[in-house]
């Protein structure tokens, strides 16, 4: 994909951007809170190394594509991160978005899929956008289904069902005319 995002922007609540070194302090807290981890295989939460290689991932996959998962803030905080990134598993970018427990209920993730859509539509000139989600986590699939997402199929991920869920570009469009 020959497209890239800014790497600053701003949604009605949410300052977007992309991650940085100085984040790692705040994703190790996230990825150790069990309630975040719960509906994984192994819900073990992550060691500060399983952290810092997850948000090393984030940064490389900026530098590669221009494009990636975004350091979300609310109210000059950081509440968490999510965005689109390129699939090696599925058809489409993969969105995916983890916010702190302190965050949930607010509307957060909503507003983040919105804006990963966009972006991904919009800017990048997708296809196809993929999401996962699995059974454990009812409120993820909520999110995605507000947002446009459809579900497409059951598939096995790390050993667990997890349903995949698709939104077109084409039925992203109709939305937004609707």
């Amino acid at each position: 994909m020959s497209k890239s995002l800014p790497s600053n922007q701003n949604s009605k609540r949410l300052s977007l951007r992309r991650p940085t070194a100085a984040d790692l302090d705040f994703l190790v807290d996230l990825f150790s809170r069990p309630e975040l981890v719960a509906h994984r295989p192994d819900p073990t939460p992550d060691t500060p190394q399983q952290s810092s290689a997850r948000l090393a991932r984030d940064i490389d996959h900026w530098d590669k594509y221009g494009f990636g998962r975004w350091a979300a803030e609310a109210k000059g905080r950081l509440v968490g991160f999510g965005g689109v990134t390129v699939s090696n598993d599925f058809e489409g970018l993969n969105l995916s978005y983890h916010l702190h427990p302190d965050s949930w209920g607010r509307g957060y993730a909503s507003e983040l899929v919105m804006e990963a859509l966009c972006a991904a539509f919009l800017t990048l000139e997708a296809q196809r956008v993929i999401a996962l989600a699995r059974p454990a986590n009812p409120a993820s699939r909520r999110v995605l289904e507000k947002c446009g997402f459809t579900f497409d199929r059951d598939v096995v991920l790390h050993g667990a069902p997890t349903g995949l869920f698709v939104v077109s570009a084409a039925s992203y469009s109709e939305r937004q005319r609707g």
